[in-house]
């Protein structure tokens, strides 16, 4: 079957595209750009033939393929991430690299964000330099900027609302949040910025009402403390972290001052899991030490004191209690010391055998230095080996 073409043609003062089908000599649609488009600064191919293939999908445009490969992009990355970007006629694949290298980036950084977010390079010169100097008024140097690119560059190049994020800035300053604290939630939760303004009103607006509802009277230093804590908060949803909050007071039966404390330090980042993850994990965690003679009050202590065994999966936290038992440390020991179980189950069995080799006797060592770090663990071998 004969191809579709796209023909683009000049006439003074517009740009008009037309799609034929020659075979028949049929005009199929026309579509006109105004003459402003076609001079500004983009790699725009002009007189280029876009074919079809036999689905009528658009085949990927061959001079920007030509144009990444130049540029070190890993195309097969990149095509699986967003290969909707291979078929487009206007990019600006030249005024990115450019635009980034005046900015302190490097080829292969510029190579790297391109294969990852190739969607960055649809964004206008006019539009990136916008955006970065709305950044810098968070962010204290360009380097900075780069270096949080090369870790995630979805966080800058996902919107070109700069609108958007110019009212996100004023609002979270507006609420009582330092620069600092911004600064954590760009480096951290970069898709804050990219939420509607709206979404980050209904969260902060729905957080100064649960401080009020447990009796603080201060709502711009509990968000600020609850943002801080936990800078991924504000790209959840109000549901999700009512449900959680409701959780956590009925479940550990804390009053109002209790749960501040809670939701407003070590238990901030629990107010991110889903609900049902939330009430899995307790329960199985509940079931397992009660299985080891633990009382409720026991269970409550340990959780309190830990809380980040809320994000443990039933396997993980189950094999890692499973791993000091068997080497005869009691539950009373892992209740008492419960960061222990920051430790990866290899650590914790590597560590534990060199102990007994040391001639320790597990059941009444100070277990904590199983979770400690590498050099300082060591160290305590080493004396322990004398």
């Amino acid at each position: 079957m004969q191809s579709l073409d796209y023909l683009t043609i000049m006439a003074a003062g517009n740009l008009w595209c037309m799609r034929s089908n020659f075979l028949f000599g049929s005009r199929c649609w026309m579509t006109r750009f105004s003459s402003e488009t076609v001079f500004k600064s983009v790699s725009f191919r002009l007189f280029g033939v876009k074919y079809c293939n036999a689905d009528n999908e658009p085949s990927e445009n061959e001079e920007l393929l030509n144009n990444l490969l130049t540029m070190g992009v890993d195309i097969g990355m990149a095509r699986k991430r967003q290969p909707g970007v291979f078929s487009r006629m206007i990019t600006n694949e030249q005024d990115l690299k450019m635009f980034l290298l005046s900015k302190g980036a490097s080829k292969e950084v510029i190579a790297s964000i391109i294969s990852r977010y190739p969607r960055a390079i649809t964004r206008t010169p006019e539009s990136l330099s916008k955006r970065w100097d709305l950044w810098r008024e968070i962010v204290t140097s360009d380097l900075e900027i780069v270096n949080i690119l090369e870790r995630s560059p979805e966080s800058f190049f996902r919107s070109s609302n700069n609108l958007n994020l110019e009212n996100n800035i004023k609002f979270l300053y507006s609420v009582g949040l330092t620069h600092k604290c911004l600064c954590r939630l760009l480096t951290s939760a970069p898709r804050t910025f990219s939420n509607s303004l709206d979404l980050n009103k209904q969260m902060v607006e729905f957080l100064q009402a649960v401080c009020l509802s447990l009796g603080h009277n201060d709502p711009t230093d509990f968000v600020r403390k609850i943002i801080f804590k936990n800078p991924f908060i504000l790209i959840q949803s109000t549901k999700r972290v009512k449900a959680n909050v409701e959780f956590l007071q009925s479940s550990f039966s804390l009053n109002n001052e209790e749960l501040l404390g809670l939701i407003c330090g070590p238990g901030a980042k629990i107010l991110d899991l889903s609900n049902d993850c939330v009430r899995r994990n307790y329960a199985n965690v509940k079931e397992k030490l009660f299985s080891l003679g633990c009382i409720e009050e026991e269970v409550q202590k340990f959780v309190l004191s830990y809380p980040d065994v809320i994000f443990f999966a039933e396997k993980k936290f189950n094999d890692k209690i499973d791993c000091l038992i068997e080497e005869n440390i009691s539950i009373s020991q892992i209740i008492e010391n419960p960061r222990v179980l920051d430790s990866s189950l290899s650590t914790l069995k590597s560590r534990i055998k060199e102990l007994v080799n040391a001639g320790c006797n597990l059941s009444t060592l100070n277990i904590t230095l199983l979770s400690w770090s590498k050099k300082r663990y060591e160290a305590k071998l080493a004396k322990l080996s004398r």
